[in-house]
């Protein structure tokens, strides 16, 4: 399939990747990364236009974003409510609903381009948990913002070897996630020894 995607982003190139940024931020399995670095080297040969590029991309994933907002709304709203009733699971609900008030904002972020296969899941969360639809949206289109401009410009800077961009992302991101990741778990730490401290 991302054979066939790939061919057809000379001729749907904005269109296509609308469409598939649209359809990843629902967690469907697409290969957005590669069409967006893709179109950034169509962009270097001249067939494309940068600002239509990144532009086609952010619609469609800023759309994504809210329509998976929208379902966890309606859905899970009433899911975590029915949930709640249980002494046990309600207690757990309510310390997620907080962490989701507290520090959603930033976990919407992060979810946009560092640690992008939770992000759909996110979304859906945001909404289930009725986090603030504003702070929702600021937060997921800086995100995304990053996430459309980092693959496009590395499309456009490996313009002659596609798959080459693909490694480095990749390898960026990971060594990017491994190092939150530690800053997190060392903060974790932190508050839990001071907690057992006190």
């Amino acid at each position: 399939m991302t054979e066939y995607l790939l061919e057809l982003v000379p001729t749907y190139g904005l269109w296509l990747l609308a469409v598939v940024t649209f359809l990843a931020c629902l967690a469907l399995p697409v290969p957005c990364s590669i069409l967006m670095l893709t179109a950034g080297g169509f962009v270097a040969s001249g067939d494309l236009v940068l600002w239509q590029v990144m532009g086609a991309a952010l619609t469609g994933a800023v759309a994504g974003d809210q329509l998976g907002y929208r379902i966890g709304w309606v859905g899970g709203n009433g899911l975590l409510t029915r949930l709640s009733t249980n002494p046990k699971s309600g207690a757990l609900i309510g310390r997620a609903v907080d962490q989701m008030n507290r520090r959603g904002a930033l976990g919407i972020f992060l979810t946009r381009w560092l640690f992008a296969p939770v992000g759909p899941w996110a979304n859906f969360a945001a909404g289930a948990t009725a986090f603030n639809y504003i702070r929702f949206t600021l937060w997921a289109i800086a995100g995304e913002v990053v996430w459309v401009g980092l693959y496009v410009l590395l499309g456009y800077g490996f313009a002659g070897n596609i798959e080459a961009a693909s490694e480095m992302a990749g390898s960026a991101l990971g060594i990017l996630a491994g190092v939150a990741a530690m800053l997190g778990f060392g903060y974790w730490l932190l508050i839990a020894r001071r907690q057992d401290a006190a």
